[in-house]
């Protein structure tokens, strides 16, 4: 009911609490707005938050996330709003361990490149189940996410976009060389120009790598283009 948006507020932030749950606003209000908090009765995924934040930035992103939400309103507020700078996020141990992995590391995959590309992520902090009651199955952890003040790879050498196009190809067919799961994607010439072997697999490349060829194919498709 509030305790932790108690807590921000004492800091002397401005903070502005976003709550899904019609049943707990009311009371919620009457416990954190008199302390200056603002409430907004939204749902996280779908909410304009463009509205609610407006274009000042410098915001932080504090919360404490259910397994189903966590990563796609960690990516979308990567991709979309970047008047959030800085996210502290309690997330179930595996997401956790994916959102910051790096290659070799646990949990290392699709979500830890697309990340990457727009923001430095770290575990700062283990939850043990015995803190909670009930007591869950799973472990948490807490995850810092700074977003970076320019993506990992520049955007016109290699969008998101196009990144991630190769990314969903490449992961979709993990356990295989990359010279077949990007197969029609990726040939060849632009594994040799990228100076990537074909056959690595996905989970061996970083946000670079995956820049690289996308800014490789680019390169060589206008060189076709032009001939």
């Amino acid at each position: 009911m509030g305790s932790l948006t108690v807590a921000l507020a004492a800091t002397g932030a401005q903070v502005t609490a976003v709550e899904v749950d019609r049943g707990i606003v009311p009371v919620l209000r009457e416990i954190v707005e008199p302390i200056g908090v603002r409430v907004i009765e939204t749902d996280a995924m779908t909410c304009d938050w463009s509205d609610v934040l407006g274009d000042e930035p410098g915001w932080v992103l504090v919360a404490n996330l259910p397994y189903n939400v966590a990563t796609p309103l960690v990516i979308d507020l990567l991709r979309e709003t970047p008047v959030i700078e800085r996210m502290l996020v309690m997330v179930q141990r595996e997401a956790g361990e994916r959102l910051a992995a790096g290659p070799g590391g646990t949990g290392f995959g699709a979500v830890s490149v697309r990340v990457a590309y727009f923001a430095r992520a770290t575990v700062v902090g283990r939850v043990p189940a015995g803190v909670f009651l009930p007591r869950p199955n799973v472990e948490s952890v807490l995850v810092e996410i700074g977003r970076r003040s320019s993506p990992a790879v520049d955007p016109a050498l290699a969008s998101f976009g196009e990144i991630d196009e190769l990314v969903r190809a490449g992961y979709s067919g993990r356990r295989k060389m990359l010279r077949r799961s990007l197969e029609g994607l990726v040939d060849e010439e632009v594994f040799a120009a990228a100076g990537i072997d074909g056959r690595r697999r996905a989970e061996e490349l970083d946000v670079s790598d995956w820049g690289k060829l996308v800014a490789c194919r680019r390169s060589i498709g206008s060189s076709r283009q032009r001939s």
